[in-house]
């Protein structure tokens, strides 16, 4: 399938011009109709999440500061939510689209989030939330472009493309999440990858011969990191979640789950047809999957070879993370420099260690952070903080560093001030990859390796240039280290991008909290707020 080649600042130009500016940030409207559908990714019919009839769904295109207004309408027979990986929601948790900030769409009814792109630059997603609906599509690329008068640290690309890859089941959602998450099993191996919601060879990317192209590549799967190349040509590196980088030049990319990437491809090599390959990264059977970059004067498919890409090699992929480092001097979404903001030199106020483990509870499998596997509570906790509802949580609930404790249940909420600076240690023991996502920041990732983190591991920090991100992997039997600035306002999920161990209970909340009760820190509950639980029937302003 042909993707019809964009230029980057008549996107931009078009998106600014068309929404105005009157003193106000531009408004996009959306709205979505989410249904069931036949899909064939791996050449088996499945029931697929659709929107507006797309798998994937449509592109969500914005430039920095927009107000995106998306009204979803549910039409599954369960309830449904949609969550934005890596969109920060600044004073706003209220949109974050995770159960513990939203109820969720019932079937047949309605939602509009508000959300506006507040400080944002770079690539991004959406995807389904709720009951494991991830794993029958209802994903989505989020592009968000720099205002037209901040410069940009590359020339306009020639064409932008979205690539969304990952693993894929043939087997239903539905089969999964009842048959073996809630049944206290983990999920099997994946049978297979996709590129843009197709298998082997069942996309194309269209390129000009002697022209540069921006790819958004996008970890969407469930349970597996991936390799990313392009048969023939060099993939130039240029932001990473939000965060221009410096240009460093990579053969393959690996992409852990939830992380997203933009390279620079330039079309330079003899016309013909050329391999887009995705592997899998770290697992006992190496998944491959291919698309294909089709210059437009070609002649010739895709032939030799697929290139070689890494398979089980950590240390590979150690140094390959360590390499990524951000552009000091390239503006951000702001027209001052990146690196005008000195992480480094700001002492973390505490630290925190967060280690994940898979114990048995109850004779059933879960997934834990501090020996704490969490459970959904009946009401959204954001709710329940907000109308002060008893019994529903407590602050404190998870402890802020591993107990080496058996695994037990509980609804774990910790606490966090605004404006806090912290050092969040991320701590794995065992023998796979984890993938870490704070929802409503951007962190700083200061290090990582193999071992037991302590405190002499901070002689290894880089102070001066690395990349922030809002997603990083954790290598086996390693540590990753970050420092954030609590500088927004809510209950934020922190969680594992593996969506079986999130839904396993490898997740949990940090309440971000001032006393202020002022709108400069957070917004008020929306008027439109859908109440479940102990919050139903309540009001959302005063009479």
């Amino acid at each position: 399938m042909r993707e019809c080649k964009l230029l980057s600042f008549a996107i931009v130009l078009v998106l600014f011009l068309v929404n105005g500016v009157n003193g106000e940030d531009p408004y996009r409207f959306f709205t979505w109709k989410i249904t069931y559908g036949d899909i064939y990714p791996l050449g088996v019919k499945q029931q697929g999440i659709l929107i507006n009839g797309q798998f994937p769904g449509p592109q969500i295109d914005a430039v920095t500061n927009d107000n995106l207004v998306i009204s979803v309408f549910n039409y599954l027979r369960e309830p449904f939510l949609i969550s934005w990986d890596g969109i920060q929601q600044r004073r706003n948790s209220w949109q974050d689209g995770v159960y513990g900030t939203n109820c969720p769409i019932l079937p047949g009814k309605n939602f509009t989030y508000n959300i506006q792109v507040k400080d944002q630059i770079g690539s991004f997603f959406y995807f389904p939330s709720f009951l494991f609906h991830k794993a029958a599509g209802g994903f989505g690329g989020i592009r968000i472009w720099s205002r037209p008068k901040i410069p940009v640290p590359f020339p306009n690309p020639a064409g932008d493309f979205t690539v969304l890859a990952g693993d894929w089941y043939k087997t239903n959602h539905y089969i999964l999440r009842r048959s073996y998450l809630e049944f206290g099993r983990n999920l099997p191996s994946p049978d297979g990858l996709l590129i843009n919601g197709r298998g082997w060879n069942g996309y194309t990317f269209t390129v000009d011969q002697g022209r540069t192209y921006r790819f958004r590549i996008s970890n969407v799967g469930l349970t597996t990191s991936i390799n990313f190349r392009i048969q023939g040509h060099k993939l130039k590196l240029v932001e990473v979640e939000g965060s221009h980088t410096l240009q460093n030049i990579y053969d393959s990319l690996d992409i852990h789950l939830g992380q997203s990437y933009s390279v620079l491809v330039t079309a330079d090599q003899p016309a013909q047809d050329y391999y887009v390959v995705v592997s899998s990264r770290f697992t006992p059977r190496v998944l491959t999957t291919t698309a294909v970059l089709h210059y437009s004067n070609s002649r010739k498919g895709v032939s030799g070879p697929l290139p070689w890409g890494p398979s089980t090699q950590v240390a590979w992929s150690l140094s390959q993370a360590r390499s990524i480092r951000w552009n000091l001097t390239a503006s951000g979404p702001r027209p001052n420099p990146q690196g005008s903001y000195h992480y480094g030199l700001i002492k973390p106020a505490r630290t925190i260690m967060l280690a994940n483990s898979a114990p048995y509870i109850n004779g059933k499998q879960r997934f834990a952070v501090n020996s704490v596997s969490y459970v959904q509570p009946d009401t959204p906790l954001k709710l329940a903080d907000y109308f002060k509802i008893p019994g529903v949580f407590s602050v404190g609930s998870i402890p802020t560093n591993p107990t080496g404790g058996s695994g037990y249940l509980q609804t774990s909420v910790m606490h966090a001030n605004f404006r806090e600076y912290v050092e969040i240690v991320f701590q794995n023991w065992e023998d796979t990859v984890q993938s870490w996502h704070i929802d409503g920041y951007s962190f700083f990732v200061m290090g990582m390796d193999g071992g037991q983190w302590t405190p002499a591991s901070r002689a290894r920090y880089n102070l001066r240039d690395t990349v922030a991100r809002s997603t990083t992997q954790v290598y086996p039997r390693s540590w990753t280290a970050i420092y954030v600035a609590l500088d927004n306002v809510g209950m934020w999920n922190v969680r594992s991008e593996n969506w079986a161990r999130q839904y396993l209970g490898q997740q949990f909340y940090l309440r971000v909290y001032s006393p202020a009760n002022s709108w400069r820190d957070e917004y008020p509950i929306p008027r439109n707020a859908l109440l479940c639980g102990r919050a139903r029937g309540r009001r959302t302003r005063p009479l």
